[in-house]
C-alpha cells in the first residue's frame, strides 16, 4: 500500500488527553511518522479505558487506542536533564512537534519554540490550549485550565444548543476537543507546505476557545447583523424551515426541506398538496414565521410510522435520516462502504476492536490507521539507539522509572 499524503514527515508528540493526541492521530493516519513522548507513567488516557475482557495487563483502554492508533512511544522525563536533551536531539530531526501543556510548562522545561527552532530552524512548532498562547494573542484567561464542557459553554456552543426553555445542553460528543485538534492538524499542513517554499519553520498556534467560537460563526455573524443574541431553540433552526426533529413510532427522525423546491416535493409525499398551495408558506422565511403549524403538520404524517416506513417514502427525495444509536450506525452499509470502522488489535486478549475511520480519502495516497496504539515506550529502545547511533555515543541501558509522574 502506498503511504499517506504526510508519508516521510517525522513529528514528535508531546500531547496528552484528547483534544492534541486527536491532531496528532489524524497525522498517523496521513502517513506521518508520529513519535509519542510520554512520561514515565504514561499519558493519563491510558487509564481511562473502555477495556475489554481478559485485558489483564491494561496498558491501554479504547480511549487510547482510538485516539493514539498509528503512533510509536517513548519514555522521557522531561523533568531531568537527560530526557530533556533526549528530546531535544529529537526535535533537531523532526520536521513538526506538538504539544498542549499549558503556558510556560516547555519554557521552564528548557524546551521553547525558540530554544529548539534556533537548532532546527526548519521544525513547525504546534501548541494547543484552552485559551492560546500569548505569542499570539495574550487572553485574560491565559493560565485557565479548560476542559470540552468548559470550552462548549463559555465559546458559544451551549449558548445556543439546548432546551427551548432555555436550559443548556453540552454536545454529547467532545467538539471542544476534538475540533480545536482537527484544526491543529490543518495548521500543521499548511505550515509544512509553506516550509517547503521558504525553508523555514514557524509557530502555530490554536486556541480551544477560538476554534469553537469559529465553529459557533452563525451567531457571530447573526448577532452582528440583526443585533440579536441567539438563543436554544431545541431542535429548530432559527433561520431554516422546515428543519426539524419529528417523532415516529420506534423513535425519531430528522426532516429539512427550507429549499422552496423540496418543501414542495415534501408536501407531495406525505400527501399534503394543500400546504405546498399556501401562499403564507411559499418561501423558507414565511415558513421560518410559522414554523410551529409546519412542524405540527410533519409530525401529524410521522408520528402514525415506523422510521424505516418514512425513510422508505421520503428517502432520496428530501433530505431525512433517522436518529441512530451506536449499533444501528454500525450496521449500516454505508460505513462499511466507505471504512469508517477500523478493526485494531488489542494487546493481551488476541482479538480486535473497531474505532472510527479516516474521514479523509485520497485516490494515491490513503489515508488509514495502519496499526494499533503503542505499549508505553514499546518503541524506546529502538529510538534510543538510533540517535546513540547518530551522536557516537553510548546510552545508558537502565530501564525507565515508572512509578512516578512527570509533567
Amino acid at each position: 500500500m502506498t503511504g499517506g499524503p504526510l508519508a516521510g514527515v517525522r513529528v514528535i508528540d508531546l500531547t496528552h488527553a484528547l483534544a492534541g493526541p486527536y491532531a496528532t492521530m489524524l497525522l498517523a493516519d496521513l502517513g506521518a511518522d508520529v513519535l509519542k513522548v510520554e512520561p514515565p507513567s504514561g499519558d493519563l488516557a491510558r487509564r481511562a479505558g473502555p477495556y475489554p475482557p481478559g485485558d489483564d495487563g491494561r496498558e491501554f483502554g479504547g480511549y487510547f487506542q482510538s485516539v493514539n492508533r498509528g503512533k510509536r512511544s517513548i519514555v522521557l522525563d522531561l523533568k531531568t536533564p537527560e530526557g530533556s536533551e533526549m528530546l531535544r536531539h529529537l526535535a533537531a530531526e523532526a520536521e513538526v512537534l506538538v504539544e498542549n501543556f499549558t503556558p510556560g510548562v516547555m519554557e521552564r522545561l528548557g524546551l521553547s519554540y525558540e530554544s529548539l527552532a534556533a537548532v532546527n530552524p526548519r521544525l513547525v512548532y504546534a501548541a494547543l490550549r484552552g485559551f492560546g498562547d500569548p505569542r499570539s494573542g495574550k487572553s485574560p484567561y491565559q493560565a485557565w485550565p479548560a476542559f470540552d464542557v468548559v470550552i462548549q459553554a463559555m465559546a458559544g456552543i451551549m449558548g445556543v444548543t439546548g432546551t427551548e426553555d432555555g436550559t443548556p445542553i453540552k454536545v454529547g460528543p467532545g467538539v471542544g476537543d476534538i475540533f480545536p485538534g482537527t484544526l491543529l492538524a490543518l495548521g500543521v499542513s499548511s505550515a509544512l507546505y509553506e516550509t517547503r517554499a521558504s525553508g523555514r519553520g514557524q509557530f502555530v498556534d490554536v486556541a480551544m476557545y477560538d476554534a469553537i467560537l469559529s465553529l459557533c460563526e452563525r451567531i457571530v455573524y447573526q448577532h452582528s447583523y440583526t443585533g440579536e443574541v441567539p438563543r436554544p431553540q431545541g431542535n429548530r433552526h432559527p433561520l431554516l424551515s422546515p428543519f426539524d426533529i419529528l417523532p415516529a413510532t420506534d423513535g425519531w427522525v430528522a426532516i429539512a426541506a427550507p429549499n422552496d423546491n423540496r418543501w414542495h416535493r415534501l408536501c407531495e409525499l406525505i400527501g399534503r398538496p394543500d400546504l405546498a398551495a399556501d401562499p403564507g408558506l411559499a418561501t423558507n422565511d414565511l415558513r421560518v414565521s410559522r414554523r410551529g403549524e409546519v412542524y405540527q403538520a410533519l409530525e401529524t404524517w410521522t408520528r402514525d410510522r415506523t422510521k424505516a416506513d418514512i425513510l422508505a417514502r421520503l428517502g432520496g427525495h428530501v433530505p431525512v435520516g433517522a436518529v441512530r444509536d451506536a449499533a444501528e450506525i454500525m450496521a449500516d452499509p454505508h460505513v462499511a462502504a466507505r471504512d469508517m470502522a477500523v478493526s485494531l488489535e488489542h494487546p493481551g486478549t488476541g482479538t480486535t476492536f473497531t474505532v472510527a475511520g479516516q474521514p479523509l480519502k485520497f485516490s494515491r495516497t490513503p489515508a488509514v490507521p495502519r496499526h494499533r496504539a503503542p505499549l508505553l515506550d514499546e518503541h524506546g529502545s529502538q529510538v534510543r539507539a538510533g540517535l546513540d547511533h547518530q551522536r557516537g555515543a553510548p546510552h545508558p541501558t537502565t530501564e525507565p522509572d515508572l512509578s512516578h509522574r512527570s509533567a
